[in-house]
Parts: C-alpha cells; structure tokens; sequence
C-alpha cells in the first residue's frame, strides 16, 4: 500500500521532490513554456508533479537575469518564510531535462496518456504560463455547489457582475469588455486567503497573477502557481487582487512581513536562500519592497506605469 502523500506546502512534499526519483509522464500543451507532467518517487511514496525545465523555457525581453525555474523556487520560499502555506512546494532539481523547477502537482493529475510526446521540452505552446490546475480551478465561472463527482465545490473566487458595485463579499477590481459593446465589473471574493496572497504578491513583485493561477482545494485552502515572471527591480506588479489597493495591512499582515524583513537582513537565512536563486539588486529590491509595506502599513496602489491587470485576466 502506497503511502498517503504529504500536504502539498509540507515540508516533507519538499524533500519528497528534492530526493524522489523523477520520471515524465507527458506533457501539458497549453503553455508558452515547457511545462511537463511527472511523477517523484522515493521510498514507497509516489506523487505527481510539475517539471519545468530551464532548457525549455523561452527568453523574456525584461527578465534578462537568471531564469524563471529560480523566481519560482524563490517565490516559495519567501512565501514559506512568511509562515504562509499558499505556495505548493517547490524546488530547484536536475531532471531528464536538465535543471529545472520541480513543483507538487495541485488537484486531479491528468492522464499521463493525454500528454504530448515530452522529447522536445523547446516546443512550447501557444497559451499563457499557466501549469497544474488552470483556468478551471479559479472557480471564476461556476457556482457553488457540487460537482460532477459529488464532492463539494469551491466558492468561486472570481466573478463578472452587472453593474457598479461589487456586492456583499466582493471587491471590485476594474471594469472588463464583454463584447456587444457591453462591460462588466469584474470582481473577487473578499477573502482571507487572497488577501494573503496579495500582499504576497507585492512583496515578490508578481507580474502576471491571473485566474488561472488560483487553485481553491475542496477543503478550504487555496494555492497559487506560476511564479516566474517575479523578483523583478522595476515595479511589475500585476494582477486581478486589486480589491483591497490603498487600504490598511491586517495585523496578520504586518506580522508576516516584519518576519520577512528580519529574515532578509544581510546574512540572515532567506537572503543567503535568495541569494542562491536571484541577482543581488532583485534581493534588494524585494527587501525594500517588505520596507515600504511596513512603512505605509497598506496595500499597494496601481503603479501607472506598467498596466494594472493581465490580459486576458484567466
């Protein structure tokens, strides 16, 4: 009998990816980067994963530093230091591929017969960065309730809702086009878990957090993938969690990022880890980013200079 796998921000889902042996199973399709379906075993223990491998990433006019199999690692590793289990676990391995990110798979795997031949991980697709999950598990479209297997559904997270007002339980992230001549506001659940997540997102300098990338399990917590495109100097800051911009950190909050300020003072131990994965000026960048959240003590507001929210936002 196969052992119960970790949870999948555990620390030993960590080591179960750094230690387990890795096998491709096939490979997801609908990415701009090769994004290959595999498995980790080691130990009697078996679990599917993400395996993006940097040979098969394709080069980014503003990321000319360092590769996004790095940000990603970093970006879990930030978020783990921050006492936050919104990341699933991710590492830096070499694989069949070469060096890569190595990430716990979120959900129902897929068929490993569904994938594409994985011998060429340079052929990317045509579709955004989006791994495990998917539009799909972002809940934007579905109501809640039960699905086709019986088991309860999430809420939905995101939503387009008639009028100017968001309702009881959402915030209001900008008007979208819905065709027709038509416009929506699109909205998301005043939620806990994505207030998190935003502040995370600011931290880490997120520029590309979509729908997509918001996987709600049916026991109540949330994951986020697709963290490549992060850590960047200039402010990049992307994303649909707008609803809370300009509004007071919670104490939560506040705690979480004094804990990342002391863990990323020079020679403390986040900022040797991040050392390892990003330049010198992208540790410092972030550092100064946690200063500024403490010193105004609220979210973030739109930059101005970058657009606000990614297209198409799932």
């Amino acid at each position: 009998m196969t052992p119960r796998a970790p949870d999948p921000a555990a620390d030993a889902t960590r080591d179960l990816l750094t230690r387990g042996t890795l096998t491709v199973r096939g490979r997801i399709t609908d990415a701009s980067n090769a994004v290959l379906f595999a498995t980790v075993e080691h130990e009697g223990t078996s679990l599917p994963c993400v395996y993006k491998p940097v040979a098969g990433e394709r080069p980014l006019w503003d990321f000319p530093d360092g590769n996004l199999a790095r940000r990603e690692v970093a970006a879990y590793e930030v978020c783990r230091a921050a006492g936050w289990e919104l990341i699933p676990a991710t590492v830096l391995r070499d694989g069949p591929y070469g060096e890569g990110m190595c990430q716990v798979w979120v959900g129902e795997p897929p068929d490993a017969d569904d994938g594409d031949d994985p011998a060429d991980p340079d052929a990317g697709g045509d579709a955004g960065e989006d791994g495990p999950g998917g539009a799909e598990d972002a809940g934007a479209s579905r109501e809640p309730g039960a699905g086709e297997s019986g088991r309860e559904e999430p809420a939905p997270l995101l939503a387009l809702v008639e009028g100017e007002e968001p309702g009881e339980g959402w915030k209001a992230v900008g008007f979208a086009d819905v065709g027709g001549g038509r416009t929506a506001l699109l909205v998301h659940a005043d939620d806990s878990r994505l207030r998190r997540l935003a502040v995370l997102d600011a931290v880490i300098n997120n520029g590309d957090r979509k729908g997509g990338h918001l996987l709600p399990r049916p026991d109540g917590r949330l994951y986020a993938i697709d963290h490549g495109v992060t850590f960047h100097v200039d402010d990049k800051l992307r994303t649909l969690l707008w609803g809370w911009a300009g509004e007071e950190l919670t104490q939560e909050a506040l705690t979480a990022l004094r804990t990342l300020s002391a863990q990323l003072a020079e020679g403390a131990p986040l900022a040797e880890r991040l050392g390892q994965l990003l330049t010198g000026a992208e540790v410092e960048a972030a550092r100064k980013r946690v200063e500024a959240l403490l010193s105004s003590g609220r979210h973030p507001l739109p930059g101005g200079e970058w657009p606000a929210i990614p297209w198409p936002p799932v």
